[in-house]
Formats: structure tokens, C-alpha cells, sequence
């Protein structure tokens, strides 16, 4: 027996080197490229760089970096503002305009794959560089579009719609170059609804909008939880984010300690926006301890419990009732029976 344990463990024992083996170049890789300049950002954010005819020289400030990027800085706190403010216009509009492409792409009509495909090409054909260069020469706007009757007439009973109208057109080439990915993750997640329960709701004579409320919207909203993260992870990586550049400046000028502490307020912005979009979006999901579990069993039991004597009592009640009312009848009968009798008598 204990031979058969030792050459179990060593089978296993190999399995697990093996996995270590090919998993190494990818830790190496990991460690030196991304975890150790990861943690080494942390405290250049917590110095100031110098360079100097022996080196660079690194002088500890504490929170200094932080607080001087918010107060004597006024470009970073207007770039973070604006990059905030993108990402609240940005991130509803890409995620609402991707769940109705992919509604439309899911259905059952002709050439769909190609369709599909158009609109997945702008992810594979344009890159942030070009993106950029088309953004400069300022061929991603709509011309002429305060020349438009039905945007002079919302212009005039309402300035701030209209301007968010203009900024929207404007920036709707960024937009649907967005909505490339979610489209394809949208249209994963609808393929897994179940289509038992459209054709339960179709009999039970829901209509079209009631269908989409209730069974596909809540059954998409952790595919739209995914495309929300990963859309505002994205905004933060091209040129079009405004930190980006307040950083790279920093880099040019030989300011590292500010450029570490400008990626660090920027990665926290981000952090607290993906929290706010779980906290809309995620599962609230209680972690319970077996005590509470037990104590919701026995709550439960007690409410059985209750219940039944209930319906004894209501059934006892029920039955003295009907016992009573039989009795009543049956009286009455012999009553009437009896009068029946003593008027014949007298009759005779």
C-alpha cells in the first residue's frame, strides 16, 4: 500500500515539474518585466530623480509628489477631470450602441457573418497610432452638423443637449472603433441564453420588449460587466486618454518621480471607476457562515410549521362549523317533520 502511495506522489511530483517547466519562461518573463518595475514605480512615486554627473540621484520626498501634483501641477488635474469625464460619456455609449449592434448582428438574416465582420475591422485595421493621426487631422469629426434644421431646433430649447449631441457625432468614429470587442462579447453572451425560456415567455404572451427586459437584459449583464471593464481599460491606453500625455512630458523632461506619481492617482481613478461599474453591474452575491445558514433553515421550519397549524386550525375550524350546521339542519328537519304530524293529527 505505502508503495503505491510513493509511486503516486511521484507521478504527481512529475506532473507538477513538468507544468513548473513550461510555466517558467512566462514567471521569468513576469517577474522581470512586470512585477518588479510594478513595485519599483511605488517608491519613484515617493522620490524625486536628479540627474547627476555620477548617475541619478534619488531623494526621498514622502507625499510630497502627491500632493504637488494636484497643487502646484494644474495640467494633471485637468487632464484626470477630462479623462473622467470622457470615460462617463464614453464608456454608457460604446456599451449601449454594442448590446444593439449585437442584438441586430444576432438575428437571423442574410450575409450576417459579413456584417459581422465590418463591423469588427476597424479593431483589426486601425491602430492607436494611425487613430491618433486621423484624430489630428480631424477627420474623425462630423462637418456641418450645427447646420442640420433638427439640431437648431434642440439647440434652441436646450444648449446643453445639443452640445452633447455635437460631442457625440463628433466623436462617433472613436466610438464605434470601440465597440468592435464588446460586440463580439455580446454577441457570445446572448448565443448562451437559453431559448426555452423565450419560448416560455413567448407562450405566457410577453411581447418583444417585455422579452428583452427581463430575460435578456439580466441574462447579458455579466458580458456587459466584462465589455464595461475592458472598454474603460482601453480608453486609458490610447493617445486619445489626456493623462497619457501629461505623463509622457514628464518622462521627456527627466521627471520620473512625478511620471510615477501621475500613473499611480491615474491607475487609482481607474481602479475606482471598474468599483463603481461592479458595484452597478456585479452580482451582490452574501457570503454566508454555516451558522446563518442554519438559522435561516430553522427560520424557515418555524414559517412551515406555523403555516400548517394554521391551515390545521382553519380545517378544525371548518369541519365544527359544518358539524354545528348539520346539526342545525338536522334539527330543523326533525322539527318541520314533527309539525308535518300534529297537523295531520288534526286534520283526522
Amino acid at each position: 500500500m505505502k508503495a503505491k502511495q510513493k509511486k503516486k506522489y511521484s507521478i504527481n511530483r512529475k506532473h507538477n515539474i513538468a507544468g513548473y517547466s513550461f510555466m517558467a519562461p512566462w514567471l521569468l518573463g513576469f517577474i522581470l518585466f512586470t512585477a518588479l518595475p510594478f513595485l519599483y514605480t511605488i517608491y519613484l512615486s515617493f522620490t524625486v530623480v536628479d540627474k547627476t554627473v555620477r548617475g541619478w540621484n534619488m531623494t526621498w520626498v514622502g507625499m510630497d509628489n502627491y500632493l504637488d501634483s494636484f497643487l502646484v501641477n494644474t495640467n494633471f488635474p485637468t487632464a484626470l477631470l477630462d479623462f473622467v469625464i470622457k470615460e462617463v460619456v464614453y464608456v454608457p455609449t460604446i456599451i449601449i450602441i454594442s448590446f444593439i449592434l449585437a442584438v441586430l448582428l444576432n438575428q437571423k438574416i442574410k450575409f450576417r457573418a459579413g456584417f459581422r465582420m465590418i463591423y469588427f475591422l476597424p479593431v483589426i485595421i486601425l491602430s492607436g497610432s494611425v487613430m491618433q493621426q486621423l484624430m489630428d487631422a480631424g477627420t474623425t469629426e462630423i462637418e456641418q452638423i450645427t447646420d442640420i434644421f433638427v439640431f437648431r431646433i434642440i439647440s434652441n430649447y436646450s444648449p446643453i443637449i445639443a452640445e452633447g449631441i455635437g460631442f457625440l457625432f463628433n466623436e462617433f468614429s472613436i466610438i464605434l472603433w470601440f465597440t468592435g470587442i464588446p460586440i463580439v462579447l455580446y454577441i457570445n453572451g446572448l448565443q448562451k441564453i437559453n431559448r426555452s425560456l423565450y419560448e416560455a415567455a413567448q407562450i405566457d404572451g410577453a411581447n418583444a420588449w417585455q422579452t428583452l427586459w427581463k430575460i435578456t437584459i439580466p441574462m447579458i449583464k455579466s458580458t456587459a460587466l466584462v465589455a464595461s471593464i475592458y472598454t474603460i481599460v482601453q480608453l486609458g491606453l490610447y493617445n486619445i486618454n489626456p493623462v497619457y500625455g501629461v505623463i509622457s512630458e514628464s518622462l521627456r523632461n527627466n521627471q520620473y518621480g512625478f511620471a510615477a506619481t501621475y500613473s499611480w492617482v491615474f491607475t487609482l481613478v481607474v481602479l475606482l471607476l471598474i468599483g463603481i461599474v461592479f458595484f452597478i453591474l456585479g452580482e451582490r452575491e452574501k457570503v454566508l457562515r454555516k451558522e446563518d445558514i442554519r438559522e435561516k433553515q430553522a427560520k424557515k421550519l418555524r414559517k412551515i410549521q406555523r403555516r400548517n397549524q394554521m391551515r390545521q386550525t382553519i380545517t378544525f375550524k371548518k369541519i365544527f362549523k359544518t358539524l354545528i350546521n348539520t346539526g342545525k339542519n338536522i334539527k330543523v328537519k326533525k322539527e318541520s317533520e314533527g309539525g308535518e304530524t300534529n297537523e295531520e293529527k288534526t286534520i283526522e
